[in-house]
Parts: C-alpha cells; structure tokens; sequence
C-alpha cells in the first residue's frame, strides 16, 4: 500500500478506533428503534386519526388499511433565498410521484431557512451559525411524528443541509433522501464582482455601481454560482450517497431536474424497511462516508465552514472527528477543481467540465475514497461517478463520463491536478489552534510575519481601513468572533480591504476565532481560533504591535513574543460597548442560552451536548 492510501486507511481506522463506543451505542439505538413495528400499527387509535385527519380518503385508506409506505416531506422552503425558491411547488410534484408508486407523503414540518448573503455584516449574521443547530432541532419536531417510513428532506444552503443532516441522525432509523433543485444560471462572473466590491472598499466606484454589479451576480431562482458553502454541501452529500447521483447541480429549469426529484421518491421507497434495498440514514452515514465527505471537500477546495458543520454531523452519528483528520487527508488528497474563490470558474463551469461525477470517480480511481459504503442508490459509490441523463417518457439513467475532463482549467483527474494537496492545513502554536486554507492563496504568501493590529469587530477594522491606517505589513486580528462571544459571524466584509492591502504589495494576514467560509480567498486567512478569545483563549493576550507568525508550511501560528511575557499577561476582556448586544430586538437575544452552552468550533460549535 502506497503512503497515499495508507493515510485514508490509517485515518478511517483512527476514526473507527476514536469512536468506538459512541458509534456502538448509537447503532444499538439505530437497530432498536428500527425493528419497532410500522407507526399505524404502532401507535393509539387517537394518534393515528390525528396523523391522517387532514388527508384525503384515499390517502386515509392506504395509510391505515393497505399499510402503504408512507413518507414525510422536511422543507426549508422560502423565497428569501434563491436557492430554496424553487421548493415552493416540490411538494406536489412528490405527492404525483409517490402517489404514481402507491406510497403517500406528508409534509412533515418546515425548518427555518436564513440567507447568509442578505445577513452578512448585519447583526441577523450572528444567528447564523446557531441556526443549523435550531434547524436540526426543527427537523426532529418534524420527524416526531413518528408515522413515516421514510423522508424527503428539501434543503440546500449554508447551515440548512448541516441542520437538517444532524437533525435526521437523530432519527438514524428513518431512511432519508436529500432532494437538491439545483444552481442559478451563470451571471456576472464571481471575479468581476470581486473586481468592483474591492473598488467600492477603496472608494473609487458608488453604491449605485456596486448594487448594479451584485445584482448582475445573484439575478434568479437557485444557489449562488461561487463554490461557498451551499455549493460544498451539495458535493458533500453527493459523496456520501445521500442524493440521487449527480442531482447536485442540475439547472431548476432543466426538464432532467423534475425527473431526478421523482427518482428521489423512487429511491426512498426503495430504501424503506419494507423496500427492496433498505438503508437508514444512521447506517448509511458511518466513519467511511465522513471520510469520503472529508475528502471530496479538500479535493474540491470547498468552504472551511465544513470543519465546522461535518464535526457535528458526524458527532450525530457517535462519530468522533477534529482538524488533525483533515489536515492529515488534506496532506494526501489532490486538488482537481478550480471554483471561485480557488478560481474564476462558477458552478454551472463546474458541472459542465464533469462536475461532482467526475471527481468521485477519479479519487475512486485513485484509491482515496472508499468504494463499499452503503448509499441511497446502492451498497456502492460508484454510481456517483457517473451522470444522469433522461431515459424514457419521465425516467432517469445515468452513463460515464469521458475519460478525461471537459474543461482541464475548471477540473482536473487525479494524475494531473492543481495541487497535490487539497490546500487545507492545521496551524498551532501559543495562539491556540486554527485552520487555513490556502488553495487560492499565491505561494509566496502562505508564509507572513508582521506587527498585528488588534480589533473587537469588524466594523472597527474596516473603519481603520478607511481611514489609512493599515496600509503597512500587518496581521489583522479580530477577535471575540466566536460562538460564545456572538454566535461566530461570518466575516466576509473584511475580505475587500484585506485583498486592497495585499494587492499594493504589502505583506497582510487576517487571524480570528470568526469564520470566513467557501468565500475566503487569496488573502491568508488564519480562522477558527480555537479557544475563542470569550473563552479565554490565547488571542485575548494578544498586543497591537507584537509580531505575530502565520506559517502555513511549518503549520504555526505563533506570538513571537517573550514567554514569560506572554505568561504574565492578563488576557483582555471584551470592551462593554463590544459586549451590547447591537441585536437587540432583533432576535439575537434568544440564542443566549446557545451562546453560553455552546462547544468549541473544532467541536463543532454544537449546542445540543
């Protein structure tokens, strides 16, 4: 076995080895609760009326009499996010496709759907992250019903998919199907855009100019074309066989994408306990299809939200993760695509050169995914390595792609890619533990070292900005960013200034407990510190002026500082205008209780242990 594929392997057994008791107690639940007889059968006479009250007859007389599977339908629907729009008519065509199939469907519950892209820099962006965790909470009020054989779970964006995911692992018994609806069409380019965002940050273009240029971007019905979090969600579940292979990016107007959400309920009829390949969700999602998920982020270049999001997940699953299994896989795994922010290409670029099929075959070829996991389309990954085209009057086949890539400047196989690491690393050192992803960021600065320039928020630093204060070699920090300090923002406003820096030569770096997610780029970005300054974290010691180091090569992040200094040091609180709540009357003073009980982000910012 070559070091390559010793890495996968020692990395799954570490895993297996890690999680061994909280895998075990989780699956005695899973088969447990799976041999319990069919809810109708189950429950009192009064809950079964209840259940099945506002359905029509037909519907009454399958459920109770013809003991017909029965399925729950889970949306994140609103029109608030352009990905999530096209939901609005799901539920009907899923009924016709059930109903076609003998089978009924109820929409089970909704869970709330927010836009990062409306949030961002606002104060609704720090209830953000806690919104997966209320997500998932909102599935299991949904599946608490307890009457269905299977679900559909209709979600695609940034904490939706991961909420849903944790919320359905709760009910590992219950096979589920995710069921996407696919990319917007290709509008201003992601680069263009940039473009005008960094000359409205110096200044030299108008809000007018700016409004114009982003609603150029983000002008329809479906995700976001920059491969952010959404996007990396959907190639995430695509790796762990949790889609019908290749729905991921499929157009919302493209006839095929009617036909692959009809194949979706095919599928979670097939996969029921009384279908003909059943498969629970907590079976399907063990430590084989995390580490395949792993991978495909890195190969991909995909958001470092991830490292946030899989840790919960997988946790949901009694599987136990942290960064050092992705920075070891990261070491190993190549990088095959280049999707803005890692490049100029967008998503629909993406899925034309081959998209998520073309990668799953080619880390299958080369080894670094494993092949005999259980999915929704079968006992294998293989049918993910393969697209779907349209077969018959309504029906779905999928074929192979060509050997090679239809476009080697968006993606690449495995023996010619980018990079031979998936460009995500690890940083420790006296400042705590971090991530940085460095696929997008020019070589010669995955290595900076220079005075910091510490700031509470945001908005501060971008208002050092304005006024010319950072135009110098300099390590910005911002802190008290974290999950306990203000529910760890999303700090993409910092992204603009930061690239203005840096492309007038200076040497500049960004270190804070926030996050920057998929749409972070070429700016070094050490993120996630952990422990987060609220926490007493290493950060609250920091000084303006200290030299501060952030190596991506050797892996440091390190205050070049004296150590008995840096030993006496009281770490600094958070300033009390800091400390207001600037939310107030605006939600975010129901997550309180989330805030204080809230785990580390390399724990996965989880709220609910």
């Amino acid at each position: 076995m070559n070091a390559t594929l010793a890495t996968l392997a020692n990395v799954t057994q570490r895993i297996r080895a890690r999680s061994a008791a909280t895998r075990e107690r989780y699956l005695d639940q899973v088969q447990r609760l799976g041999r319990r007889l069919p809810g109708v059968e189950r429950m009192g006479c009064a809950n079964v009326a209840h259940a099945v009250a506002a359905l029509p007859s037909n519907d009454k007389l399958r459920i109770v009499a013809e003991r017909a599977p029965h399925l729950a339908v889970v949306t994140a629907y609103n029109d608030m996010l352009s990905a999530h729009q096209p939901y609005e008519a799901y539920p009907a065509q899923i009924r016709r496709a059930a109903h076609a199939l003998g089978a009924t469907v109820q929409v089970a519950g909704g869970v709330p759907a927010m836009c990062d892209g409306v949030t961002q820099g606002t104060p609704g962006m720090e209830l953000s992250l806690f919104s997966r965790d209320t997500i998932a909470m909102g599935t299991a009020v949904a599946l608490s019903h307890d009457v269905f054989d299977a679900a559909l779970l209709l979600g695609i964006c940034d904490k939706i998919v991961p909420g849903l995911l944790i919320g359905a692992l709760h009910f590992g018994h219950l096979p589920c199907v995710f069921v996407p609806a696919g990319p917007m069409s290709s509008g201003l380019s992601n680069s263009d855009k940039a473009k005008v965002r960094e000359l409205y940050a110096q200044g030299k273009v108008g809000r007018d100019e700016l409004l114009k240029a982003e609603s150029a971007a983000y002008h329809g019905a479906g995700t976001c074309t920059f491969y952010g979090t959404a996007n990396s969600n959907q190639m995430l579940l695509e790796a762990m066989g949790l889609h019908v292979p290749g729905a991921a990016f499929v157009h919302p107007q493209d006839p095929l994408r009617s036909r692959l959400t009809d194949e979706a309920v095919r599928r979670a009829l097939a996969i029921q306990a009384r279908g003909s390949a059943p498969a629970p969700i907590g079976q399907v999602v063990d430590e084989r299809a995390i580490v395949n998920a792993m991978v495909a982020l890195l190969a991909t270049g995909g958001s470092t939200n991830h490292l946030i999001h899989w840790v919960a997940v997988a946790r949901s699953a009694g599987i136990l993760i942290d960064w050092s299994d992705f920075s070891e896989l990261s070491a190993v795994v190549p990088l095959l695509a280049r999707v803005y922010p890692n490049g100029s290409a967008d998503v629909n670029q993406f899925q034309a050169a081959g998209g998520p099929g073309f990668v799953i075959r080619e880390l299958l070829r080369a080894g670094l995914m494993h092949e005999d996991v259980l999915t929704v389309a079968g006992p294998s990954l293989q049918a993910y390595g393969r697209v779907p085209v349209a077969a018959g009057e309504q029906g779905v086949a999928w074929q192979d792609l060509p050997p090679a890539s239809r476009d080697p400047e968006v993606l690449r196989g495995a023996d010619q890619p980018f990079s031979a690491t998936g460009g995500l690393k690890l940083l420790q050192g006296n400042l705590g533990r971090a991530v940085i992803k460095v696929s997008a960021v020019p070589e010669d600065r995955h290595w900076v070292e220079a005075p910091a320039r510490i700031f509470d928020s945001q908005e501060a630093m971008q208002a050092a900005f304005k006024a010319g204060e950072l135009e110098r070699d300099v390590v910005v920090v911002v802190r008290f960013q974290g999950p306990q300090a203000n529910g760890m923002p999303e700090l993409h406003k910092l992204t603009p200034p930061l690239a203005v820096l840096q492309g007038k030569g200076f040497r500049v770096a960004l270190v804070t407990d926030g996050r920057m997610s998929g749409a972070s780029g070429k700016v070094p970005a050490a993120i996630h510190v952990s422990p987060e300054a609220l926490a007493g974290g290493p950060l609250g010691r920091l000084r303006d002026g200290d030299l501060v180091r952030v190596d991506a090569r050797s892996g440091e992040l390190l205050a070049l500082v004296d150590a008995a200094e840096w030993a006496a040091r009281e770490p600094a609180q958070i300033r009390p205008e800091a400390a207001l709540d600037n939310g107030m009357g605006l939600g975010r003073e129901l997550f309180a209780g989330m805030r204080r009980n809230v785990s580390s982000a390399e724990q996965g910012a989880i709220t609910w242990m």
